[in-house]
């Protein structure tokens, strides 16, 4: 491998981890404040993908946006989906929170196969063309998703906000934090609205680079799964960092081997990790 194919794989890679990152922060979200495991996130990766498609193509707004409007809409789907569903649930037993994700994944998947058509759709961007710059070529649609992708990475870190600080708290113990006049259930609120919303901006992006298909949850699902169990259940910067590994693992592998052995070397560094450290990078360890 030359050195411009290599670069080209590494800002591929990084443009995949960056996605897998929303994907998987939002995840981490959900099972540090809440305690769930939530199995539809794929979906609301996808319904986010679907609508910036249709306020974008059909309704004609600009795609920056129709990615601000889907995120906030989805953002408030998940508020709706945590006040309904998922608060009985916060910090219990697993299985009820997994039974009922898998029922919503397939319940939104089956609706949108039935509202959106099963066919792959195309979301075309205001961002043509190409930039040529050491040897790499980077459309302006992908240097787009890397940027809005960075800054959403960049705004996650709220430790030194009061809503970081209560995010934190509650995650580390809800009954410390519910004496200390925290109010649990409107973080947890925001928590679902936060992961959400990430998920949909991930979406949104993918839909300007790749199709929109009613199936592509499952994909999504599955890299963010894997990312929060290299990083740590549960660990924000660990996601990032397993998003970065998994990531860059998918753009450097392709060109040398193959795309499927790219999935198959990214799940064997993830074994040899955990055998090693089995909370994951940044995880903590079971007392």
């Amino acid at each position: 491998m030359d050195s411009a194919v290599l670069l080209q794989s590494l800002v591929n890679g990084l443009m995949a981890g960056c996605i897998y990152i929303l994907v998987a922060v939002g995840l981490a979200l959900l099972l540090s404040v809440m305690g769930i495991v939530q199995l539809a996130h794929g979906e609301i990766y996808m319904l986010g993908g679907y609508l910036t498609y249709y306020f974008c193509s059909i309704a004609g707004l600009h795609y920056l946006l129709a990615l601000l409007i889907a995120t906030l809409l989805i953002g408030g789907v998940g508020i709706l989906m945590e006040k309904v569903f998922f608060r009985p649930f916060r910090h219990g037993d697993l299985s009820p929170t997994v039974i009922l994700s898998l029922g919503l994944m397939l319940m939104l998947q089956t609706t949108s196969v039935v509202s959106f058509g099963a066919s792959t759709k195309v979301l075309t961007t205001p961002f043509p063309g190409v930039i040529n710059v050491a040897g790499i070529s980077l459309s302006n649609e992908r240097l787009i998703l890397i940027l809005i992708s960075i800054v959403f990475v960049a705004g996650l870190f709220l430790q030194k906000t009061e809503i970081g600080r209560t995010m934190r708290a509650v995650s580390q113990d809800m009954d410390a934090a519910l004496l200390l006049g925290i109010s649990v259930d409107r973080v947890s609120s925001f928590a679902m609205f936060l992961g959400c919303a990430l998920a949909a901006v991930a979406g949104g992006l993918m839909g300007a680079i790749f199709s929109l298909s009613p199936f592509m949850g499952g994909f999504a699902l599955m890299k963010g799964i894997a990312v929060i169990v290299l990083g740590g259940m549960g660990s924000i910067i660990g996601a990032v960092i397993g998003g970065l590994i998994i990531g860059l693992i998918d753009g450097i592998v392709p060109p040398l081997l193959s795309v499927e052995m790219a999935s198959t070397i990214g799940f064997i560094v993830i074994i040899l990790i955990l055998l090693f450290r089995p909370q994951g990078i940044m995880g903590q360890p079971s007392k």
